[in-house]
């Protein structure tokens, strides 16, 4: 074998090694992000506290259901005193004239409880809008939901004039009315129907306030390089105090007191938490989002959002950006910080403070 076959065939090796070494390279290098091995597993993350639920609206944070209701800016209270002490599960049910239509239904003597539950609609639902019965409890004076073993000394049903299906228009009336007399025929009581032209009327104009002062605000987290694994992002955001969600693919950030919706929600490609080597699965964004008036002004939810977003991006090597891929500057989120104040005071202002359980049934 001549020297130039011998040195051919050393070269020849040396850059089939550097090829070698290079696509290895390249592989490690675009290979999903894991997470650090001294962190715990994420399954032994605490599991979300028993009544922490999330918005109903968790499914595109991009969109709101039915009447195009749009985000300010970009993708498109402080309570009242007691709002933020009592759990919402507590506060359920509680029908108030601002938001409900509300029928008394007046009863010649004391009905059982026992008769009231029998009584009750099979479906809570006109149409797309929730139906409550209420009963003055003959012991403490108040309204409460019909509980077997107490007396009432007369009733109240309500349905809710709007949510973010729309307004409540003159079919769900009727059904409602139907649901209504039943209950009553069933209790041996006589309603009282307020004029259904004029709650309709009431119900569209409640319905076009709530729309114009609708806000969720989403930011986008884009890698700059490498894709991220499953674990990798739930170990980042476990350490901003983030815990899983209902829905794989999402966490929630609690809300400080239990039984209130989330402050923020994180999630990302549902298919890549669901594979079978979640490891092997490449995430490249992440959507965070805020659901504005289903959280409590005092939580600092938009503030609490911009400090998660930028400290996700420093330790992921991410960028922050809108829907359409736009970064999203400081003077950007100053604006929005403003836009959010100036709601935050108009629904104060009309008795829907944000986090407040009207405001959280009005925006749902």
């Amino acid at each position: 074998m001549s020297n130039l076959t011998v040195a051919l065939a050393i070269v020849g090796g040396l850059v089939l090694a550097a090829l070698v070494a290079f696509n290895a390279w390249t592989s490690h290098r675009n290979a999903p992000r894991q997470p650090d091995a001294p962190d715990a597993p994420v399954s032994e993350t605490p599991p979300m506290p028993d009544g922490d639920q999330e918005p109903v609206l968790h499914v595109d944070p991009h969109q709101v259901r039915g009447n195009e209701r749009h985000e300010p800016l970009f993708d498109p209270d402080l309570p009242a005193p007691g709002a933020f002490v009592v759990p919402a599960s507590d506060r359920r049910g509680g029908l108030d004239p601002l938001i409900d239509v509300i029928a008394p239904v007046a009863l010649d003597g004391l009905a059982s409880g026992d008769a009231a539950v029998a009584a009750l609609p099979s479906t809570r639902r006109a149409g797309s809008k929730p139906v409550a019965v209420e009963g003055l409890n003959e012991h403490t004076g108040e309204w409460e939901p019909a509980v077997a073993g107490q007396r009432y000394g007369a009733f109240q049903v309500g349905v809710q004039l709007a949510n973010r299906t729309g307004a409540l228009n003159e079919i769900e009336y009727s059904e409602f009315v139907v649901k209504a007399q039943a209950f009553a025929d069933a209790v041996n009581g006589t309603p009282e129907f307020p004029e259904m032209l004029d709650e309709v009327a009431r119900a569209r104009e409640l319905d076009q306030f709530a729309s114009s002062h609708d806000a969720q605000l989403s930011f986008v987290l884009r890698a700059r390089h490498a894709a991220w694994s499953p674990g990798y992002v739930q170990q980042n955001a476990a350490r901003l105090a983030f815990v899983p969600g209902m829905i794989p693919g999402r966490m929630v950030l609690p809300a400080s007191e239990q039984g209130l919706p989330p402050i923020l929600g994180l999630s990302f490609d549902t298919q890549a938490a669901l594979a079978d080597d979640p490891a092997q699965s490449a995430i490249r964004e992440l959507t965070l989002s805020l659901d504005v008036p289903q959280v409590d002004r005092g939580e600092r939810p938009f503030e609490r959002m911009r400090e998660t977003a930028g400290a996700l991006a420093r330790e992921m090597d991410g960028v922050v950006t809108d829907s359409d891929g736009q970064l999203l500057r400081d003077e950007t989120m100053d604006a929005i910080g403003v836009d959010l104040e100036q709601l935050y005071d108009t629904l104060d202002s009309r008795d829907l403070a944000a986090g407040s359980a009207l405001a959280r049934r009005l925006f749902s």
